[in-house]
């Protein structure tokens, strides 16, 4: 939540980061981390709660794959049907689309107007 300064949470990253450690798990809210922190001591990310800035979801996905990071490293996006959450992600995809075109990355299949309209209905009655 941001209440932990910062030398006693580079401590904890630290530690975290240990070969010798015995932790497992180190929980962290995306906003909270910053840039800057490397967290190679593990390599499992979960994001419960996309941010509507593709960005900030690959930022803290970053976090674990950094140089010195040995382990492959896998990101898991906890989605249910007709949430918010499930919105913001293909809202997400979207932004991530029309950044590619204008990078002249590649080509992509975009959203269409449509698409994006129906983002934001609400569904009634979804189970």
């Amino acid at each position: 939540d941001g209440s932990i300064g910062m030398k006693k949470r580079q401590g904890m990253v630290d530690d975290f980061n240990d070969p010798g450690s015995s932790l497992v798990a180190f929980l962290l809210s995306s906003k909270a981390g910053g840039c800057g922190l490397n967290l190679i001591g593990g390599n499992r990310l979960v994001l419960f709660d996309p941010d509507w800035n593709p960005a900030v979801d690959k930022q803290a996905a970053a976090r674990c794959w950094r140089d010195g990071q040995k382990k492959r490293c896998f990101t898991y996006r906890f989605l249910a049907t007709g949430t918010v959450e499930e919105k913001i992600f293909q809202r997400q995809l979207s932004k991530e689309g029309l950044q590619s075109v204008v990078d002249d990355k590649e080509q992509v299949n975009a959203l269409s107007t449509r698409d994006l309209k129906n983002l934001f209905k609400l569904r009634a009655g979804t189970p």
